[in-house]
């Protein structure tokens, strides 16, 4: 969280803490901005998975995914106040099994930390409206056994920032109750996405399940521009 006195600019933005170091908490004319520095990596789009790992056809599109993760873990040892979220677990988990030991142990430490957090936790951020539940339960689950396996970490955030609409499916069974404390999207029909900012309900909770009822309730959040970067 950076706190910034209004129409205040830091003394030297290439210093870190700089923004934060002397600002005020709260009070008049303050503004808390939460920046959530996060992944959107598609495992496979306008590239092949391979394309989008390594790097390679840049002619189509720039994205090499390989050299996210370098540099996130490189950053975050250079300043213990960065952190940074991370999504698709089809090219972490990539990544990892390419690690040394030690650089295992470094990234180990910093998901102990909190400097490197994971959201969603599937293999994907997979679709809503094509695919059978069975698949989206085994893309969030294959996701979920690694993460626990290997940090004892347990995702607590849904985070379907780019499928095109949204299921009860989701929101009840893969965000309700696989636990997560809140579930984000950003794509949601235009008409109610404007009817929603009038009455200011970008955020609700989500009674998916009318069985379940509470019990598969979710606090949701749609994103204010319908855009995810």
């Amino acid at each position: 969280v950076s706190t910034v006195p209004v129409g205040k600019k830091p003394s030297d933005p290439s210093k870190p803490g700089c923004i934060t170091k002397g600002a005020p908490k709260e009070g008049p004319g303050v503004i808390n901005v939460h920046i959530i520095p996060h992944t959107h990596d598609d495992v496979g789009w306008l590239k092949t998975v391979d394309q989008y790992y390594y790097g390679a056809n840049n002619t189509i599109q720039h994205a090499g995914v390989q050299y996210i993760l370098d540099t996130v873990v490189a950053q975050c040892l250079m300043n213990p106040d960065r952190k940074f979220t991370y999504v698709e677990q089809a090219f972490f988990q990539r990544w990892w099994n390419e690690q040394t030991e030690t650089t295992k142990g470094i990234v180990r430490g910093l998901v102990a930390r909190g400097q490197l957090e994971f959201i969603n936790g599937g293999g994907a951020m997979h679709d809503e409206a094509c695919t059978h539940y069975v698949s989206m339960v085994e893309n969030t689950a294959l996701g979920h056994r690694f993460l626990k396996d290997q940090f004892d970490y347990v995702p607590t955030i849904g985070w379907q920032i780019d499928p095109f609409g949204h299921s009860a499916v989701q929101a009840a069974l893969l965000s309700a109750e696989a636990g997560f404390d809140a579930l984000y999207f950003a794509r949601i029909d235009w008409q109610e996405a404007n009817q929603r900012l009038v009455s200011r309900e970008m955020e609700m909770m989500w009674r998916a399940s009318p069985s379940l009822g509470a019990d598969a309730e979710v606090f949701t959040g749609a994103f204010l521009e319908g855009g995810y970067g």
